[in-house]
């Protein structure tokens, strides 16, 4: 029987940023921007090294069976490999894609609404 390690700990830390910045969101851009962020963090903290992990190594992907891809440069390290394989991050991650694919859904529902907003805060009616 294998060991599994929890990054719970991680994801509970991370998990108020991350919703209030979903929350805040105005563009499927911001979405796609704060996922990767977010889950860049959250990786690079399971792996133990800030700089693992970059926001080039992982996009949001409402097409996909988990809603993410993983960059092959992340796939193929082996200090990322050693932790994903024996721990609940794929798990995580999905958790995270799914409240950001959500989000992503609302925003594009109401584009119109989306971008009078912008051009309210910016002063362009």
């Amino acid at each position: 029987m294998t060991r599994q390690i929890s990054f719970t700990r991680l994801e509970h830390a991370q998990a108020p940023a991350f919703r209030d910045r979903m929350d805040h969101a105005e563009t499927t851009v911001d979405v796609r921007n704060f996922f990767s962020e977010s889950a860049s963090t959250l990786l690079s903290d399971a792996i133990g090294n800030p700089d693992a992990v970059g926001v080039e190594d992982i996009s949001l992907e409402p097409g996909q069976s988990d809603g993410y891809i993983l960059s092959e440069r992340l796939k193929t390290d082996p200090a990322f490999a050693n932790v994903w394989e024996d721990s609940d991050l794929s798990r995580i991650m999905a958790s995270m894609a799914r409240s950001a694919v959500n989000r992503l859904t609302h925003l594009g529902k109401n584009p119109e609404k989306t971008e009078s907003t912008l051009f309210h805060r910016q002063g362009k009616r």
